[in-house]
């Protein structure tokens, strides 16, 4: 759902930019966004899981899945400050991944901008500026 959210976030806002630049081939920049937005969150999501996995069974033995059963192999596992820091970090790194990789290949290769930490994430307030306007506007027809 998360990364849902940050494909959709991430098409919308190669669109604007490629735009803003008077990209030749939008449409191929966009779906070329998303792709790589996706199979980079695929990868990261498939390597969190083998990470998580192989931590887990080391912790268990032999008894790992048998006697506990597989629901509760990771009771306990995310208790405390530590335990949410940890689910915060599998559960958000492949999308911020994935958001960083668009956005270098946006800013290489799309835009041919110098890589800076400004260049990286313009265009992000804009985005979400056109979108707080986008409501203002529908409700204002009414």
């Amino acid at each position: 759902m998360i990364g849902g959210m940050f494909m959709i976030f991430v098409a919308i806002w190669v669109y604007q930019s490629a735009a803003r630049a008077k990209v030749q081939n939008m449409f191929y920049w966009v779906v070329g966004s998303v792709v790589t937005f996706f199979v980079v969150q695929l990868l990261l999501v498939e390597f969190d899981i083998y990470l998580l996995e192989a931590l887990r069974s080391s912790e268990g033995g032999a008894v790992y899945e048998g006697e506990n059963g597989a629901d509760r192999k990771n009771e306990g596992d995310f208790q405390g400050f530590g335990g949410v820091l940890e689910s915060l970090f599998f559960e958000l790194m492949p999308q911020i991944t994935g958001f960083l990789a668009v956005a270098i290949l946006r800013n290489r290769f799309m835009l041919k901008e110098p890589l800076t930490v400004t260049n990286l994430f313009s265009g992000i307030k804009e985005l979400f500026v056109r979108i707080k306007d986008s409501f203002k506007t529908t409700a204002n027809q009414e």
